[in-house]
């Protein structure tokens, strides 16, 4: 294995913010968009837990989170210094305001996901317990222009994911809400081209065909 390999779903905030990371990261690695009814066998070999992401590195490890994904990545290279190295100090805090996002704030946005798709009455309970962490993100935006500071970092790409799947959840309501700071942040990160490279839409994953290898500054197909 000449690169790693990263098992993704397009849609799926985790894999999203793998493939960020990655692309944050300037790593070349070999992208496998994949269905979950009908997974692999490569990658069940892998691991019978069958959850993207899953990288699989050239050594054949793999790491099946997507926090540890990003830090791994950005640790092989950070050109950004998204992880704030310059100011060690912020590095726990980062930490401590992604574990608030992907405990708490997840586990309500899950149910305000399922309540409005099947439009069950409990909507606005949890649509409101994940506004408590927005407006969080609301007053830090007001005192600078990323989450952390004014400069880009881990905390942003990490949580991006998840705020823009809560901003899909009731698109009206959300067009028709507050959060001018949120808006605008997501706005910044949506015409990012890193962003859009990360987003690109690629056939699902066979290996009877060309593989996709997602190189920095070019993305090749391989035999």
């Amino acid at each position: 294995m000449s690169v790693p390999i990263l098992y993704t779903l397009r849609q799926c905030p985790y894999a999203i913010r793998a493939r960020l990371s990655l692309t944050l990261a300037e790593l070349d690695f070999e992208q496998r968009d994949i269905d979950l009814r009908q997974k692999p066998a490569e990658m069940l070999d892998i691991t019978q837990k069958g959850t993207v992401p899953l990288l699989v590195l050239e050594n054949g490890d793999y790491i099946d989170e997507s926090l540890e994904i990003m830090i791994w990545a950005l640790n092989k290279n950070d050109p950004h210094n998204l992880l704030l190295s310059h100011t060690p100090h912020f590095f726990p805090e980062m930490l401590s305001l992604i574990a608030r996002n992907d405990h708490k704030y997840i586990s309500a946005l899950d149910h305000y996901k399922a309540d409005a798709r099947y439009h069950n009455p409990e909507v606005p309970i949890y649509r409101k317990l994940c506004e408590s962490f927005l407006t969080d993100l609301e007053n830090r935006l007001s005192n600078h222009q990323y989450l952390m500071t004014d400069t880009l970092s881990l905390a942003d790409y990490a949580i991006l994911p998840f705020i823009r799947q809560f901003s899909h959840i009731e698109r009206q309501w959300f067009r028709q809400a507050g959060y001018p700071n949120i808006k605008q942040w997501l706005s910044s990160l949506y015409q990012d081209p890193i962003f859009s490279k990360a987003m690109k839409k690629y056939p699902l994953w066979d290996n009877r065909r060309s593989t996709v290898t997602n190189k920095y500054n070019d993305l090749t197909m391989t035999n």
